[in-house]
């Protein structure tokens, strides 16, 4: 198994209805808000030039995300969001992202999704493919999915 990113969160009241599991919209959510805070510490921890490169022009731009959901999570479930990178193209990046409720007895896989993203760059008013900046193909190399 790859190396993996990890992400902590503990579910909140917000987040269930009045029946007491997670409410079906706030999958929706998480997933640009749970997998896109993955990512965002991966560039952090990884790859912090890339801020540099975005204040010069680059632009990610989320194309694609997809959750699949296997059990429900209810208040106060730790869930680790733990990234490991997918294919690597040109000017796309595929970040693989495993759901696991952790309690003391273990963990159970709850969700897997899937986002990626386009490396693109402001030229004027049009943006671009550009290729993926080589801090974040180095930063990813160890994450790859194998």
């Amino acid at each position: 198994m790859s190396k993996t990113s990890e992400y902590r969160h503990i579910v909140g009241f917000e987040e269930t209805n009045v029946v007491g599991n997670v409410y079906y919209a706030n999958h929706v959510r998480w997933q640009g808000r749970w997998q896109g805070r993955c990512r965002e510490l991966f560039l952090r921890e990884h790859a912090p030039e890339i801020l540099q490169e975005l204040e010069r022009g680059l632009v990610l731009v989320t194309t694609r995300v997809a959750c699949d959901y296997f059990n429900e999570l209810y208040a106060f479930d730790e869930v680790s969001v733990r990234m490991r990178a997918g294919p690597v193209t040109q000017s796309r990046v595929t970040m693989l992202f495993e759901y696991w409720r952790v309690t003391s007895a273990g963990e159970e896989l709850v969700a897997r999704g899937e986002q990626q993203i386009a490396c693109l760059r402001k030229e004027g008013d049009q943006h671009v493919p550009t290729p993926v900046p080589a801090v974040l193909r180095q930063a990813l190399a160890q994450y790859v999915d194998g």
